[in-house]
């Protein structure tokens, strides 16, 4: 009870007053909207560049804890994507579309604020660890795979074309490869300019959070439910479980084991209505998804860090 009030209720709280802040008409759409691109374009950029540039390579950088936890996002698409097409009997396109949101977990919104208040600023390396990939692997994944199915196994200069595009015109994918460069070549970046960063990165999160929960308002709960609950299911419940059964096999350290677990027990991240919306396949259930499981992540989230300890 302790982690859920200490813990997880802040988080949701700050979600929570954006979300009341929308419906009640004291903040705009166009204004949640607006926030959005802030965060998104330029606010989380400039935390995961000061992240990546500042990092220990060498020793965040754990093979197994990398494969610890995609292996999890990975087995989790194939179960969206098999569960969709042989359960549901969704179309292939609608399939894919679902076993993304069964794969990208909110490791940044979500992931980042639960584990920084469950166990510090310290134990956060891990999780930057997962976030630098997190964007390319998912996006490259979901997009090779959507684009194989549409073209039913040809086009493959098509497919590569729509996977780099959808990667260089991601800002968290820039922000990434910028961090890299400058950690990689030792660039000494000056202070007036990281302490700009460092005021662009203190607002991140919070404003990020607070417009999640207004972009949550304009989610109607629609669509075929059992299969909105499966990917509840899958992406809470499985996919940590693969996770953790991986991390303790490979003897990861405590701290990275705990990172990949909380990051993996996360609701499917607004991304995963943006996938699906950029094809036009199963929106209305990739939309209320992330309602429903944001929402669940309380639950979730409150599970896996009493079993974490």
């Amino acid at each position: 009870m302790q982690a859920l009030i200490e813990v997880i209720l802040p988080v949701f709280f700050v979600i929570g007053f954006g979300y009341l802040a929308v419906w009640r008409g004291l903040f705009s759409p166009a204004g949640v909207d607006g926030l959005m691109k802030f965060t998104q374009n330029f606010a989380i950029p400039c935390l995961l560049f000061n992240a990546i540039s500042t990092l220990d390579l060498s020793q965040s950088f754990d093979a197994r804890l990398l494969f610890s936890f995609y292996l999890g996002a990975t087995s989790g698409f194939i179960l969206g994507l098999l569960g969709a097409r042989y359960i549901f009997n969704r179309p292939w396109e609608d399939a894919v579309a679902i076993g993304f949101c069964c794969l990208f977990s909110n490791s940044v919104l979500l992931g980042l604020p639960i584990t920084e208040r469950a166990y510090g600023v310290d134990a956060l390396a891990a999780n930057y660890a997962i976030i630098a990939l997190h964007s390319p692997f998912c996006y490259g994944l979901g997009i090779t795979v959507m684009e194989i199915v549409r073209n039913r196994g040809g086009g493959g200069m098509k497919t590569l074309r729509a996977v780099s595009r959808a990667m260089f015109r991601n800002a968290l994918v820039i922000g990434i490869a910028l961090g890299f460069v400058v950690n990689l070549s030792n660039i000494q970046m000056p202070g007036v300019f990281m302490d700009a960063i460092s005021l662009m990165v203190r607002a991140a999160l919070p404003a990020a959070l607070f417009g999640l929960g207004g972009v949550l308002v304009q989610y109607r709960p629609e669509g075929d439910m059992r299969t909105i609950a499966y990917i509840c299911v899958v992406s809470l419940f499985v996919h940590p479980a693969i996770v953790w059964t991986m991390g303790s096999g490979l003897e990861i350290s405590q701290s990275a084991f705990r990172s990949a677990v909380l990051t993996s027990a996360m609701a499917p991240g607004i991304n995963a209505y943006v996938f699906a919306n950029m094809y036009g396949r199963a929106k209305r259930v990739a939309a209320s998804a992330v309602l429903f499981a944001t929402a669940g992540s309380v639950l979730s989230a409150w599970v896996w860090l009493t079993l974490l300890g």
